[in-house]
């Protein structure tokens, strides 16, 4: 079934044109659709323009109030978020990754991951020797050690558990990443430098600001959706990409 905006029927030409800035063709597609609904909706209202490109930054210009970021919102932020401020905070770490593969059957390798872990959590110094044993990562050789890692190092879910673990402390549970299942140790710490207020403010303004704008739009575009004929897709807006 061909996909239609308001009787305009969407070519592959233009998925085809609209896919190198996006990941899928689903987004390439609902990237388009948006054009359509944002194009109609600045010639029906006569805003002026000379492309596509300024008559949908007109209209969004024209129709959509963008509430300004201020310093209480910000320092508010700053207070809630100081984790996304603190430079320079280290840890050192060691694991035990159980690979999750095609020939071993996910329960089999979880009951041998939190059977590994219950015998750990009785004897902590038998660590290295179970991680050159079972490890599946290239640490193994090295008892585990993963050595110091900083935000951004690690994907966010091991990240998430390595930056809130006590020192010292197996991580009393079996983390799970995209990688497989995870037995966690933080050797060390070295607590980082929270950045004064004043250097970060800018920044997050800016966040701020772009978080409230994109809201704003998703808003509008749902509108325009919903007074919109759309034929041959589940047009969802919250999944939908934004124009830039």
């Amino acid at each position: 079934m061909p996909i239609t905006v308001n009787d305009h029927e969407i070519t592959d030409d233009e998925i085809a044109a609209e896919l190198p800035g996006h990941d899928t063709l689903h987004l390439a597609t609902m990237a388009v659709i948006l054009r359509h609904l944002l194009r109609d909706e600045a010639h029906r209202l006569g805003l002026p323009a000379t492309d596509e490109d300024s008559a949908i930054a007109a209209l969004l210009a024209h129709e959509v109030t963008v509430p300004e970021a201020d310093d209480a919102s910000c320092r508010r932020h700053y207070a809630q978020n100081p984790a996304r401020f603190t430079v320079g905070e280290l840890v050192e770490a060691e694991h035990i990754l159980f690979q999750v593969t095609e020939r071993v059957p996910l329960p089999a390798l979880r009951g041998l991951a939190e059977q590994t872990l219950a015998d750990l959590l009785a004897e902590p110094a038998q660590f290295g020797e179970q991680a050159r044993k079972l490890s599946n990562c290239p640490s193994a050789t090295l008892g585990g050690n993963l050595g110091q890692l900083g935000r951004g190092d690690t994907v966010p879910e091991f990240e998430r558990v390595l930056f809130s673990a006590d020192q010292g402390a197996i991580v009393p549970r079996v983390v799970e990443t995209r990688f497989g299942l995870h037995i966690v140790r933080v050797v060390h710490r070295i607590a980082g430098r929270l950045l004064p207020y004043e250097q970060v403010c800018t920044q997050i303004a800016e966040a701020l600001q772009q978080a409230s704008r994109d809201a704003a739009w998703r808003q509008y575009l749902r509108v325009l959706a919903s007074r919109a004929r759309i034929t041959g897709i589940d047009l969802d807006i919250a999944d939908s990409p934004l124009l830039q």
